[in-house]
């Protein structure tokens, strides 16, 4: 097994890493409107198992898995990436946009409690003050677009009721704890598994777990229909999703300790903002740049030396 990186390194692997969560999440808009949710997720399992077949043998470093270790790793799989986004589409569609932005803001401090207790991580006073700065940044981001829970109803066709926009914020809930589950349980597989492996063997539970439900939706789908450039994305979604953003949050927390690592989960909605802003022809306003800043003012809080950040704080 390689050895950790250096603290700087794994601050970038998981800032990266949050980044092209972001950049796909944003361009996988246009993806969602041609194929249906089970077929995508689907078919980006299935050419993510592909392209990481090199990385499924055991290396000779490494001890057989153990039950212990199978579970962990099919619950990474269902948690964080089968469950978390049946619960967040599902969640979106029924609580609206806003609503889901400011409850998915309380990731960070999620992960920090299911560290606190799972991993018996401290969380120091500078991860509790990051911590807050996430949540604010992303909240306050969230806030400032409502005008998008009009576009998202209508968009879905219906009016939510009552009953259906409280199960949509119990949904979010829900996928805020597999989110948090999912830092947590990789924190835990790196003490014995390796990134490459650890991403290959939970992508490869997600593609079994998807299966049944993709194959049902791709039996009367018309796949001539779709364009070759739709299929050129599709390939980039699925190799930033399966391989690319796995290996550099895994390799990150090798290092990092799960709740420090949850706040740059903010690199997410910025990222994906800016993609907005630079290829889907959105606008930001002054109080969403504000957002943007508090929230990563919140990551500059956590990775700065302590005698630097001290220092900043005794001039401030």
């Amino acid at each position: 097994m390689s050895p950790p990186p250096s603290r700087p390194l794994a601050y970038g692997y998981l800032a990266l890493s949050m980044t092209l969560v972001g950049c796909y999440v944003a361009l996988s808009k246009p993806l969602a409107a041609v194929l249906p949710v089970f077929l995508l997720a689907w078919l980006r399992f299935g050419i993510g198992a592909v392209a990481m077949l090199h990385w499924l043998p055991k290396p000779p470093e490494e001890a057989p898995l153990d039950a212990r270790t199978r579970w962990l790793l099919f619950a990474e799989s269902f948690l964080g990436n089968f469950l978390f986004t049946v619960c967040m589409i599902t969640g979106v569609k029924w609580a609206g946009a806003v609503t889901a932005g400011v409850i998915l803001a309380a990731i960070p401090a999620a992960i920090a409690v299911m560290g606190w207790v799972f991993l018996n991580e401290r969380v120091t006073q500078r991860t509790g003050l990051a911590i807050a700065c996430a949540i604010l940044g992303i909240a306050l981001f969230s806030l400032s677009k409502q005008e998008q829970l009009p576009l998202a109803t209508k968009a879905f066709g219906t009016e939510n009721t009552q009953g259906m926009i409280w199960l949509g914020q119990l949904l979010l809930l829900a996928a805020v704890v597999c989110e948090a589950a999912y830092s947590v349980i990789g924190k835990k597989l790196t003490d014995t598994l390796g990134p490459k492996r650890i991403s290959s063997l939970i992508n490869l539970w997600g593609f079994a777990l998807s299966t049944p439900l993709g194959l049902y939706a791709a039996w009367d789908f018309d796949f001539a229909s779709v364009q070759w450039n739709t299929w050129v994305l599709l390939v980039f979604y699925a190799l930033a999703a399966c391989i690319w953003t796995v290996w550099l949050w895994m390799t990150g927390l090798k290092t990092v300790p799960a709740a420090q690592g949850g706040i740059f989960t903010v690199f997410l909605p910025v990222s994906s903002t800016l993609v907005g802003v630079v290829w889907l022809g959105e606008t930001l306003h002054a109080l969403q740049w504000l957002a943007c800043a508090i929230a990563l003012a919140g990551v500059l809080l956590a990775t700065l030396p302590s005698r630097l950040a001290w220092r900043i704080r005794s001039v401030q």
